[in-house]
């Protein structure tokens, strides 16, 4: 088994606190990966900084997830511990680790997907706050560290519009994935399945 139950069942619990140590650690590495990389592609490794970052906003003390099942789901667990761990494990630590592979080995334009997947998801914060007309967890990251770093690395990077329709398309599709998630599990869930 590639991860142990124990192990696993630690991960769910803590991974939002074990995410802002990695972050810690992660912006000590800056000031040797921008001499090395440049100012295009630090622009890039932060993008996964600030997620950590923000992940810990979101989901220390389990907020966002009581937060979606409470005012999105009606107060069903359409969101469970272990969804929330794979989801922002698979679709923003692998997709931002992906997206600096692809600029590091084949070209920065690839950075956009780290960029978008920020700008996008702080856009769905800010419209949620606006729409409830209050407070969600991660919307002051979103706020103060995904616009302002997403918009400078979109802002930054000669790239042909192609890479942006690419780059947006796929941080769309994992919100979507997430929406979907959520909506099959309320209908599971009124369904009596789960």
């Amino acid at each position: 088994m590639l991860l142990s139950r124990r192990v696993l069942d630690w991960l769910v619990c803590e991974w939002p606190g074990a995410a802002l140590l990695v972050a810690a650690f992660l912006v000590a590495l800056l000031p040797i990966w921008w001499s090395l990389a440049g100012s295009l592609l630090t622009l890039v490794f932060v993008q996964l900084v600030i997620y950590l970052i923000h992940q810990g906003e979101e989901h220390i003390g389990d907020r966002f997830r009581r937060f979606i099942n409470q005012n999105l789901a009606g107060g069903r667990d359409a969101l469970t511990p272990i969804a929330t761990f794979w989801i922002n494990s698979l679709l923003v630590w692998v997709i931002d680790l992906l997206s600096l592979a692809l600029a590091v080995f084949v070209a920065p334009a690839y950075g956009l997907i780290a960029a978008y997947l920020a700008v996008i998801n702080a856009i769905v914060h800010i419209a949620a706050a606006v729409r409830m007309r209050s407070y969600n967890p991660g919307l002051f990251t979103a706020i103060i560290l995904f616009i302002p770093l997403g918009a400078w690395l979109i802002a930054i990077t000669n790239a042909d519009w192609s890479y942006h329709v690419l780059a947006a398309a796929i941080a769309i599709a994992g919100h979507a994935v997430i929406i979907l998630h959520v909506r099959r599990r309320i209908a599971a869930i009124d369904a009596g399945a789960v």
